[in-house]
């Protein structure tokens, strides 16, 4: 894969000065999928400074109760919990009616649940699992709660997506890695490259709506994902990556930006290298395989395609 000059502009943006506002998010209705660490806390953290009202979204019941204690005592928040597996696309259906039930708006949803895998794996709904929790679970779990986020006076969808989406490997023949060897890297550049698609095909069918959507790249943070591999990988993760990463703080002050920006309120469909708008590789623009992916997505979620 060629990269040009273009195409690297990435490491500038990384390093560049970020933006930031001090725009209060006084109780706005904020969505947080994967907020028990990483990413997902660090918006937490951020927005619950920020005044918001937060509904946490998480896998495991004790690290969410945790995160709901320390929103309590550091910002005197009182979060909400949902309980959810994304790697169980009926724990996302099942955590989408809870929400509908609790909430009658969302402001803001941010969907930064992920995961890397260095081996091939599969999701009880025949899915190859990065795909479906990169990709599907957040998509189908957007999809859901639109009603809700169309509801708002301006809803803001943020999906953390990755520089990531640079190694390709969005195969429409091949989604869950049958036909190729797998390779970690490039499936994870896949369900992001996917993810990245989607939004753009859903700014398109809510540019008349009050909603925007956009991803953004959380920047080279130290975060947990990939945990869940061996030892050697996790020994290789913390014992010399995380040496070259920053601190995960900058990710929720990016997430803060967009969600709360008044300047970005029209802004949609675009790629955020944290706060800096950035052209996606090419690959990840082409069009017809956007409109293919769009489908897929539609398909492997069991969502009509059809959308009002």
């Amino acid at each position: 894969m060629k990269y040009t000059m273009e195409d690297l502009a990435f490491i500038k943006n990384g390093n560049a000065p970020q933006h930031k506002t001090n725009e209060p998010m006084t109780d706005k209705i904020c969505v947080i999928a994967g907020a028990s660490s990483g990413v997902g806390l660090e918006a937490a953290k951020k927005l619950a400074a920020g005044g918001a009202r937060l509904l946490l979204v998480c896998r495991n019941q004790g690290k969410a109760e945790r995160v709901k204690a320390l929103l309590k005592n550091e910002y005197q928040n009182d979060a909400e919990i949902v309980i959810a597996d994304f790697a169980r696309l009926e724990n996302v259906r099942a955590a989408a009616e809870a929400i509908a039930k609790r909430l009658d708006h969302i402001d803001v949803l941010i969907n930064s649940a992920g995961l890397h895998s260095t081996k091939r794996r599969f999701t009880e709904d025949g899915n190859e699992l990065v795909f479906q929790v990169n990709h599907l679970a957040p998509f189908l779990f957007t999809m859901l709660l639109m009603d809700l986020i169309r509801n708002s006076e301006q809803g803001r969808i943020i999906q953390v997506n990755s520089e990531g989406h640079r190694f390709g490997g969005l195969n429409l023949n091949d989604l869950d890695w049958r036909k190729r060897p797998y390779l970690g890297l490039r499936a994870y550049g896949a369900s992001k490259t996917a993810q990245l698609m989607t939004v753009m095909s859903l700014a398109e069918q809510l540019k008349h709506t009050n909603v925007t959507v956009n991803a953004m790249h959380p920047g080279g943070v130290r975060t947990n994902i990939g945990s869940n591999n061996g030892w050697l990988y996790r020994a290789w993760l913390h014992g010399v990556i995380w040496h070259f990463l920053k601190e995960p703080e900058i990710s929720g002050e990016s997430l803060y930006y967009l969600a709360a920006a008044p300047e970005l309120k029209h802004t949609t469909g675009r790629y955020f290298n944290l706060t800096i708008d950035e052209k996606p590789m090419p690959h990840a623009m082409d069009e017809a395989v956007r409109a293919e992916i769009w489908e897929i997505s539609h398909r492997l979620t069991r969502l009509p395609l059809s959308f009002s």
